[in-house]
């Protein structure tokens, strides 16, 4: 229990941080930032606990990869969206209400790429960082991955909206930051972009499995 509850700690402070920084204020130089380093301080925060995956993409390249079970990740992924659920609250909240007006997404399949590409690259940092037995131990995943989400937000934040996590996804659609519509976009995307990332980890690394 005290991974899950670890799961829906960190994600909550992710979307949580997310909305804060976007709703009324713009995409900017601020928001990337700001939900790097977000991801960032809860990863180090929560790794010993749970892993901090804060991401179903994650916890599934995780699965591939062979470092938890099934029942566990089905587990991490209720955790995590329902972090990002409560997160949503707290930003209604805080901000005095959500946007009227979700933005749409206009080129469906560069929205596609965007988003696979960057949640394999999150994923693959993190399952090399923070999973290898070659960097076991180490005091710098935490900043690896939080400077992957920043480096995807600020690259292609403007094409597709830049969740790389489908809890943040749940969480943009239900701030209105994003249309439900779109919502198959990153479902789609981000999970197939981690269940590759696992594999392709699995073929780097087969004497670490």
């Amino acid at each position: 229990m005290k991974k899950y509850i670890t799961e829906a700690i960190g994600t909550f402070f992710l979307v949580l941080t997310i909305g804060c920084t976007v709703i009324n204020s713009g995409v900017g130089v601020i928001a990337p930032l700001a939900i790097g380093s977000a991801l960032m301080v809860m990863i180090f925060a929560g790794g010993h606990v749970s892993g901090a995956h804060y991401n179903p993409a994650v916890t599934l390249g995780v699965l591939v990869r062979g470092r938890i079970k099934g029942a566990d990740a089905i587990a991490y992924m209720i955790s995590q969206v329902i972090g990002a659920a409560l997160a949503t609250v707290a930003v209604q909240y805080l901000k005095g209400g959500l946007p009227a007006h979700p933005a749409m997404i206009g080129n469906v399949g560069q929205a596609l790429a965007a988003e696979f590409l960057f949640t394999f690259a999150l994923v693959y940092v993190m399952l090399n960082v923070a999973t290898s037995k070659e960097k076991e131990g180490n005091s710098f995943y935490g900043i690896a991955i939080g400077f992957t989400v920043m480096l995807g937000a600020f690259s292609v934040g403007n094409i597709s909206g830049g969740a790389f996590n489908p809890a943040v996804a749940v969480g943009i659609t239900l701030m209105g930051l994003s249309a439900w519509g779109s919502i198959w976009i990153f479902m789609v995307a981000n999970f197939s972009a981690g269940a590759v990332a696992g594999l392709v980890f699995r073929f780097l690394n087969p004497d670490d499995l």
